[in-house]
Formats: C-alpha cells, sequence, structure tokens
C-alpha cells in the first residue's frame, strides 16, 4: 500500500530538487524526504546532462546506504503502481542497473513487464541456477499477460466474417442477431414491468475461414537491438501453433540458425533458449526457411529483422525472389514490438519489395489480421 499523495508543492518540489526548496517555501515532510531520497538514488546518476546531481538533493540517502532491495523495497512503499513500473524501467533501461533483474530478493519484488523481461533476455546467461529459476518466474508472468492480449486478437482474425444470411445453432454473444430476436419475441413484452421477455435468441452464422495444411514460418533475427520483436514472435508463434489447420515454425537467427519450433507450445522455455546478441545473416535464415516449406502455395514466410545483412544481400534477394517466384508469401517486418517504431535499412527492404515480398512494421495483433487475410484469400 502507497503513503497518501503529497499536497501540490511538496510534488514539484520532488520534480525541480533542492534547489526549488526557497522558491516553493518550506521543507519536505519525512514522507517527502523518503520520496526525495528514493529519487535521489536513481536520478543522481544523471551528472553528465546536469539533471538531479546527488550532492545537491535532501535526503540525506545516496548510492552507497542503500542497496538495489532496499531501494526497491521503498519506492514499492512510498509510490503508486504507474510510478514505480516507470522507476523500475529507468533503472534497467537509462541506467544498466543490472541487479534489478540479476538479484533474488530484487526479482522477487518487481513488478513483471515487458522492459525487465527483456532485460532479464540480456542477462540470463549472468545468473546462477537459483536467480534463474525466480527469472523464470517473472518471465512467465509476462507471456502470460502477452498470451492473454493477443490470443483475443488472433481467434478474432481467424473466426471467420458474419453471415447475416444465415443462422447458427452455436450462442455466442458476438453473433447475436438483436434484430430478430426482438421482432419474433414483441409478444412478449410487458409494459407493466417495460421488460421483454425471450422465448428464442437469434444468431448469426459465420463463415468458415480455410486454414488447412497453411504453414507460418516466422524467421526472427535475435541480435540485441530485436530483444522485443524476439518476445512478441514467441508468443505470436504460441497463439499460431494453437489453431487448428496452422502449422507454425519459430526459427532465431544471428549468424548461425537456430530452429525452435519444438518449443513453440511454451513460450516460456523458448525465450530462456534465445541466446540475444551477434552478427546478422540474414539471407542464410531466408534459406533455411525456405527448405521448410512443404506447399508453396499453403506457406507465409515472416521475416522480423532490423534488414541491416551482414551476409550476403544478393543472396536473400534472390532467394526471397524464388519463394515468391513459387507462390509463397514472404513478409518482411521491419519492427514487432507494440510500439512498432521501426529501424531498418530502407534500400535493402526496397530490393526485397521489388522481387515480390511485402515489408511493414506490424504490432502482433496486425500481424496475425495479415496472415489471417493471406490464408483466407
Amino acid at each position: 500500500m502507497t503513503a497518501d499523495p503529497l499536497p501540490p508543492l511538496e510534488r514539484w518540489r520532488l520534480v525541480l530538487g533542492e534547489s526549488a526548496d526557497g522558491a516553493l517555501g518550506g521543507t519536505l515532510s519525512s514522507q517527502g524526504q523518503a520520496m526525495d531520497a528514493a529519487l535521489s538514488w536513481l536520478y543522481g546518476r544523471e551528472r553528465d546532462v546536469g539533471a538531479r546531481d546527488l550532492r545537491e538533493r535532501s535526503g540525506g540517502l545516496g548510492p552507497s546506504q542503500l542497496t538495489v532491495p532496499e531501494w526497491l523495497e521503498s519506492i514499492h512503499r512510498l509510490f503508486p503502481k504507474e510510478t514505480i513500473e516507470r522507476l523500475e524501467r529507468d533503472a534497467v533501461e537509462r541506467y544498466g542497473i543490472d541487479d534489478v533483474v540479476t538479484n533474488p530478493a530484487v526479482l522477487e519484488r518487481v513488478t513483471p513487464n515487458e522492459t525487465l523481461l527483456r532485460a532479464v533476455l540480456r542477462t540470463k546467461h549472468l545468473m546462477k541456477p537459483d536467480v534463474l529459476a525466480q527469472a523464470r518466474k517473472l518471465i512467465a508472468a509476462v507471456v502470460r499477460q502477452l498470451m492473454e492480449k493477443l490470443a483475443k486478437k488472433v481467434r478474432q482474425s481467424f473466426s471467420g466474417t458474419v453471415d447475416r444470411r444465415r443462422a447458427s445453432p452455436l450462442k455466442s454473444a458476438r453473433n447475436f442477431d438483436f434484430k430478430k430476436t426482438i421482432r419474433d419475441n414483441l409478444a412478449r413484452w410487458s409494459p407493466e414491468e417495460r421488460r421483454l421477455y425471450l422465448e428464442k435468441a437469434h444468431f448469426f452464422a459465420r463463415t468458415k475461414r480455410h486454414t488447412e495444411r497453411w504453414q507460418v514460418i516466422l524467421l526472427v533475427d535475435q541480435s540485441g537491438s530485436m530483444t522485443g520483436s524476439v518476445i512478441h514472435s514467441a508468443v505470436t508463434a504460441a497463439c499460431l501453433w494453437s489453431l487448428p489447420g496452422i502449422r507454425a515454425h519459430l526459427v532465431a537467427f544471428d549468424t548461425e540458425v537456430v530452429d525452435l519450433t519444438a518449443d513453440v507450445s511454451d513460450p516460456v522455455e523458448l525465450l530462456l533458449k534465445v541466446q540475444l546478441g551477434g552478427g546478422t545473416d540474414i539471407a542464410k535464415a531466408v534459406m533455411y526457411g525456405s527448405s521448410l516449406v512443404d506447399v508453396p502455395r499453403r506457406a507465409i514466410v515472416v521475416l522480423i529483422t532490423d534488414f541491416f545483412e551482414g551476409g550476403d544481400p544478393g543472396a536473400l534477394v534472390r532467394t526471397v525472389r524464388a519463394l515468391c517466384a513459387q507462390g509463397t508469401r514472404v513478409l518482411g517486418l521491419a519492427a514487432l514490438d507494440e510500439e512498432a517504431n521501426p529501424v531498418y535499412d530502407r534500400d535493402l527492404a526496397q530490393h526485397l519489395v521489388d522481387a515480390g515480398a511485402e515489408v511493414g512494421a506490424m504490432t502482433p495483433g496486425e500481424l496475425a489480421g495479415w496472415i489471417a487475410e493471406k490464408v483466407r484469400s
């Protein structure tokens, strides 16, 4: 439980630092001082940009007097959830405090979120077995959150479209035919109660989307900058795996290619096997992906990368051209995280488009919709 909110002037004092004491008239309360110390411990590292210099802040607790577990304990006691998540994210991403995800005492307290998951994946090779066991719980919690969010979008994308010409005995709220239901039950309207009693409800049918024998091959760049894409690829592959008639493959690559398809049904285990970092040989990965194709016109190859090729660009373009010529759909994704802010080699991406591929930036939900559209086309 967090403490009571501070008065507006004290909140401004926390934002502006000790130099604002005179202008704001007064000192911080004991709660404000504790908050100030927690903020100083983290943001006092901004000396290089002149913000929140630790030597100029009040509170009396410097970095040498607070350990990461103690700091984490204090922010969970002092701040609301949204602020805690921001502080934890800044600790990991802005200041590189790896202890947040390599200390078991800390891992027991952190709020599972995608930022911390990315940090775990970057540092898991440094973890002792007991720490990794604790980190696994964080991975599982974040994956569960992502699966719950994405699985709904995937089901919607592949569930078919409403066919208003046909009725269905299957009762589903999103297929409810309210007009016909009201019309057929008007005789049961009670003016006194202002209530309509239903004897029978009607539902629309849905057209079936033919998903038999389709392959979806996800090739994901596992270089360090693609951590978010690796996470969402694992979750997307797991969601696709659960669909009838879809056979999903997941292949991670840097300068080597690792087929992770055997672990697609368990994205937690899959993420623990990913080795982030290294160079990039996109051509080799696409060649391997092409070897997995069984029926070319029933296959979709999704290449998730920043398109900065460390291998042979010419070989990559030739392989993509051959895939497209045989009827295989090829999609190049410049980003696969929720923000979908792409930074990629546009020249190489254009060459792939010229070879017949489609290139874009999509969130996981948009990717599922794109795949569903290709499957039913």
